[in-house]
């Protein structure tokens, strides 16, 4: 009896679920990795078929008739709790419908997606992440579980799209000119600047910037280099000059995109003696690099024609003498403009004193019709000066202009028409005493001190 006692106890449970009552009489041998139940009463082993618990049930109903009543009464005791899980199972079931729908992603174009997107780049903006953070497989497994049926786009999608489109929404809202002209006012007084000590404030041409100062009523220059970009933009279009510039960009570009035709033009820069420049791409914001990347185009003609002629699908891009011609015009006319815009375009130095010479110099000089000269080149030159006179023709801008030279012990009255000069002194003189006025200490009363005591020696 001990033995048995003994065996039975070194019967192994069912592992896994178990929601059948017949286990509480069966077990398994530890030799028989658990693939025949033994019956805990008896130990004769049952056989079962496809995981079924029939044979077991019926074992103990004809060899044990107490256990089995047992049994019995354990199964009518589980019966209710199951049924009600079965109920409420098959309440929260879903259709077929739902099911499918479930599992079918969103579409681009519906609101689901279009509100995770905004909200995904509202997250990379504020936070300002690295956009490749939607690619990580964290961030996507995240998406996944909060919603399997929205599929993330790609980095591309952030960068070109949606993160534009947020921003140009966010700067119609707030890039607004009383938004600007409120946020001006609260950067003066931050810095402790007392507003009717301003004299002029520099700005770009932007309508809401132009907005921002008449709401102020702040006196304001436009910006000498943004000035001086578009008279350049504006004085070289022209049918010619559109062709000869759009030849050159894509010639460039398409050395841009291949290292192959850069390594060329490595071998034939040393056989051909030329320098060995890169090209230069130009930026469409600063008209500085259209110079040079015109510059540097045609010091590398030879070399850039060959190359070009070496492939059939760049061919077509190889100059004529006409494109080279109305390159060569182009460059002879705004070279000479070049370093002008970096040096009147200087923040950590005062450069407004310097634009009424300058516009002399262009006028006299630099933009005058010289010996030699293309047709072309003097109608870039005409066009530039017309541009810049006209925007520098307004009588509140010249005043300060004049105002400003003048303080610069560099020119003095040198650039002052002799007809307003009396008027600039006068204002001048005016406003040193104005400053005079204003930084001259309070005069405190003198305190009456007792007459000190002469010390015994």
């Amino acid at each position: 009896m001990a033995s048995e006692d003994d065996e039975k106890e070194r019967l192994l449970p069912k592992i896994g679920t178990t929601t059948s009552v017949i286990w509480n009489w069966y077990r398994f041998a530890e030799t028989d990795e658990k693939q025949t139940p033994l019956c805990k009463v008896c130990l004769k082993p049952v056989v079962v078929t496809c995981s079924s618990t029939t044979n077991l049930f019926q074992h103990l109903k004809r060899k044990h008739p107490a256990e089995w009543e047992k049994c019995c009464v354990l199964r009518k005791e589980s019966i209710p709790s199951r049924t009600s899980t079965a109920k409420s199972t098959s309440a929260k079931q879903s259709t077929l419908p739902q099911s499918f729908s479930s599992c079918v992603p969103y579409e681009k174009s519906g609101a689901r997606w279009k509100a995770i997107t905004d909200a995904i780049t509202y997250f990379i903006a504020t936070d300002m992440l690295p956009i490749y953070s939607v690619e990580k497989r964290g961030f996507q497994h995240m998406l996944k579980v909060l919603d399997a049926r929205y599929n993330v786009p790609s980095r591309k999608y952030f960068s070109g799209v949606a993160l534009p489109q947020l921003y140009n929404l966010t700067r119609q809202k707030d890039h607004t000119g009383e938004s600007i002209a409120l946020e001006l006012k609260d950067a003066l007084s931050s810095w402790s600047l007392p507003e009717e000590r301003l004299t002029c404030i520099t700005t770009d041409s932007g309508s809401n910037v132009i907005k921002a100062m008449k709401d102020n009523n702040w006196p304001n220059l436009k910006c000498f280099g943004h000035r001086l970009h578009n008279a350049i933009v504006n004085g070289v279009k022209d049918d010619k000059t559109d062709r000869a510039l759009g030849l050159c960009r894509k010639a460039v570009s398409a050395f841009s995109y291949s290292w192959k035709k850069r390594r060329d033009m490595a071998e034939l820069q040393t056989e051909l003696g030329l320098p060995p420049h890169q090209l230069i791409t130009e930026s469409p914001t600063r008209w500085g690099s259209r110079q040079k990347m015109i510059e540097r185009f045609l010091e590398q003609e030879k070399a850039i024609t060959r190359i070009l002629a070496g492939d059939k699908k760049t061919r077509h891009l190889i100059p004529t003498w006409q494109d080279l011609e109305v390159l060569e015009a182009i460059n002879k006319a705004i070279q000479p403009l070049q370093e002008f815009t970096d040096a009147l375009s200087g923040e950590s130095y005062v450069s407004v004193s310097c634009i009424k010479p300058v516009l002399h110099l262009f006028r006299t000089n630099l933009l005058q019709a010289q010996e030699g000269d293309l047709p072309l080149t003097t109608t870039i030159k005409r066009n530039i000066l017309s541009y810049l006179e006209d925007k520098y023709s307004d009588p509140e801008n010249d005043e300060l202009l004049d105002m400003a030279s003048m303080m610069d012990p560099r020119f003095r009255t040198t650039y002052i028409t002799p007809g307003k000069l009396d008027k600039i002194k006068e204002r001048a003189i005016n406003e040193l005493a104005d400053l005079c006025l204003d930084e001259r200490p309070t005069e405190q009363p003198l305190e009456k001190s007792s007459p000190k005591k002469k010390k015994k020696i």
